[in-house]
């Protein structure tokens, strides 16, 4: 993902079931376990160096809009899987051309796709409600504070529900979108020592582990 004027994605649960065993390495015990999201546009991932380098997880492409699925989405998965790394799916959503309800079920300008903050506020409900109703978790928002405040009138309605993943590249996070306290993933580099966006988990390793399992 990319910092433009557009801020909303939607991404699933991390997983940590393996279909290959992980490599002899113990787990790191620290905190704050660091991850990267990407997709096809990084070419091919050599994903046991991502391994290799410390990194914990990996959060995937797997579609956009309705129409879009990522050329390289299986690939990635099977590889991050098969090098014993924590990963996920996440979904760029495009609240100008479909209900949320829609593109939660897809295969899977105006900086708010024409729409008004309450309306937006419903198309995500619309979204979130439907993949917790298919998959029985709400999804992972992310979003930026300014695109959050401009779009949705800055709604607390989702804190109490849907983790938050802020983009802010930054030394620190700064201010949070409404009626969230914390932010579960923090992306505070667009490009870094691996391929992909560069991300942080707030939490130890085993709350990572936590997440993934449900």
């Amino acid at each position: 993902m990319k910092p433009t004027p557009v801020f909303l994605a939607f991404a699933a649960v991390l997983s940590s079931t393996l279909a290959a065993p992980a490599p002899a390495s113990p787990p790191e015990k620290r905190a704050n376990p660091q991850g990267v999201d990407i997709s096809h546009y990084q070419g091919t991932v050599n994903f046991n160096t991502l391994k290799s380098n410390g990194l914990s997880f990996v959060y995937i492409k797997a579609t956009e809009g309705t129409t879009y699925t990522d050329p390289m989405f299986s690939t990635n998965y099977d590889g991050a899987t098969s090098a014993g790394l924590i990963r996920g799916a996440y979904h760029f959503a495009h609240p100008d051309t479909s209900s949320g309800a829609v593109q939660a079920n897809a295969p899977s300008g105006n900086e708010c796709y024409g729409l008004s903050a309450s309306a937006m506020v419903s198309w995500i409900k619309d979204f979130s409600n439907t993949y917790h109703s298919s998959v029985g978790v709400y999804p992972v928002i992310y979003t930026t504070t300014d695109w959050w405040t401009s779009c949705t009138g800055n709604s607390a309605s989702f804190a109490s529900t849907n983790p938050l993943w802020i983009a802010r590249y930054s030394s620190s996070i700064g201010t949070l979108p409404a009626g969230w306290s914390y932010t579960t993933f923090w992306q505070y580099a667009d490009s870094g020592a691996n391929p992909g966006d560069q991300d942080e988990f707030n939490g130890s390793a085993q709350g990572l582990k936590n997440l993934a399992l449900g």
